[in-house]
């Protein structure tokens, strides 16, 4: 069965691009949590871990400012269900996320933290200060890239590229781009893993070129 176009236009692309570079700072979500038989010792334990967890941010040189956090929270663990269903304690928790750019002591403050009493390490996000600036640089390197992939197709066609009709952006973190990536070999955007350290900050665009005749 031949396969035809109901409403031939022109030429659609899909272009990718990405940046990577060393990261400047880091993000660590800390959480303090507590399971107690009892309300108030639940409070008084998570309480102790919280101030030793300050103390201990402080003693990196971390400002107060770059923590942000949640109050102490308190609720009540079961374990099973229906008839079997156990009364555990109460838990007590509060989550912090901590930003600092002294990234060559990371390894020393998350082990003084959970020495404080931050129970749980939920996340470690390494970030740059100016991201909007290499997202800008992904997103030329996306339109490049959909341009070199329309002038090999018009190329191979035998047809001249004509100007471009639409432009849409593609958010990199959503399932669309990865389709494209998947289905598409992503028109020079980067399949690999990452470099160990890196940051990595990536556009995605789809082009839309007439015919010229």
């Amino acid at each position: 069965m031949t396969e035809t176009i109901s409403e031939p236009w022109g030429l659609s692309v899909f272009g990718a691009g990405s940046v990577r570079v060393e990261p400047q700072l880091v993000r660590v979500k800390l959480t303090v949590d507590v399971l107690e038989p009892a309300p108030d010792r639940a409070f008084q334990e998570a309480g102790g871990a919280v101030t030793r967890l300050r103390e201990v941010l402080r003693g990196h040189g971390i400002p107060d400012a770059s923590v942000s956090g949640s109050r102490l929270k308190l609720s009540s663990e079961y374990d099973g269900y229906g008839s079997d269903r156990k009364f555990l304690g109460y838990r007590c928790t509060a989550s912090y996320v901590v930003e600092t750019e002294a990234l060559d002591d990371l390894q020393q403050l998350i082990v003084d933290a959970v020495d404080a009493g931050a129970h749980r390490i939920d996340s470690v996000e390494f970030d740059v200060h100016d991201k909007p600036a290499l997202r800008d640089e992904a997103r030329r390197k996306a339109v490049a890239a959909a341009r070199r992939k329309a002038e090999v197709y018009t190329e191979a066609a035998g047809v001249p590229l004509g100007t471009v009709l639409h432009i849409q952006d593609v958010d990199p973190e959503s399932y669309k781009f990865r389709q494209y990536r998947g289905d598409h070999g992503g028109g020079g955007g980067s399949a690999g893993d990452l470099a160990p350290g890196m940051v990595e900050v990536s556009a995605a665009v789809v082009l839309g070129f007439s015919l010229a005749r």
